[in-house]
């Protein structure tokens, strides 16, 4: 909706859940964030408005990002608010944010306005609010001459170790901080 992409998950609701539930839910999210990733078919996140949390880990989990101009945060707020990133979210975010800015957007927790996104190349592009939608439809329009079965396959080759590293750490970080954290 304008204004709002996503906020990710909601933070009131899951303490109270029970801890199977909780690991169930944790462990849901986290692979259809990868599924998005690995989806066999091009993905444009239109980024309607703030994108924070689970909301940047969906957008950076998509191949092209689109991102509304306006008074909105692209911001993957975990370690700002005492949650360790998984392994799942870091890869994501490894993926999306050029190297240069790692350490700022996912350990030091920055929150980036559409401008700064841009100029960080976290975004592809950045445009008004009401052209959003029309923008990220035309940007797909061409993608569908791609060979589907050639971009399957490429793109499953292409981020098949990363995704198979968060996988495999995937339901064992759910217990708590990574081994040897400090609080």
């Amino acid at each position: 909706r304008p204004g709002a992409f996503s906020a990710g998950l909601n933070l009131k609701v899951l303490p109270t859940l029970p801890p199977d539930e909780l690991r169930r839910t944790l462990t849901a999210f986290g692979k259809t964030m990868l599924r998005v990733f690995t989806f066999p078919m091009p993905t444009i996140a239109a980024v309607s408005g703030h994108a924070i949390a689970g909301g940047a880990m969906l957008a950076f989990a998509c191949d092209l990002r689109y991102l509304a101009d306006g008074p909105f945060r692209l911001h993957l707020n975990e370690t700002a608010i005492g949650l360790p990133l998984p392994t799942w979210a870091l890869m994501l975010g490894q993926s999306a944010v050029p190297k240069r800015w790692h350490t700022e957007a996912m350990l030091l927790a920055r929150a980036y306005s559409p401008a700064e996104a841009l100029e960080r190349d976290i975004v592809d592009v950045v445009v008004p609010p009401d052209q959003l939608l029309e923008r990220a439809l035309a940007a797909a329009a061409p993608l569908t001459a791609l060979d589907r079965a050639a971009y399957a396959t490429s793109k499953a080759r292409h981020r098949a170790m990363a995704v198979q590293w968060a996988e495999a750490r995937l339901e064992s970080e759910l217990v708590g901080p990574a081994p040897g954290a400090q609080r």
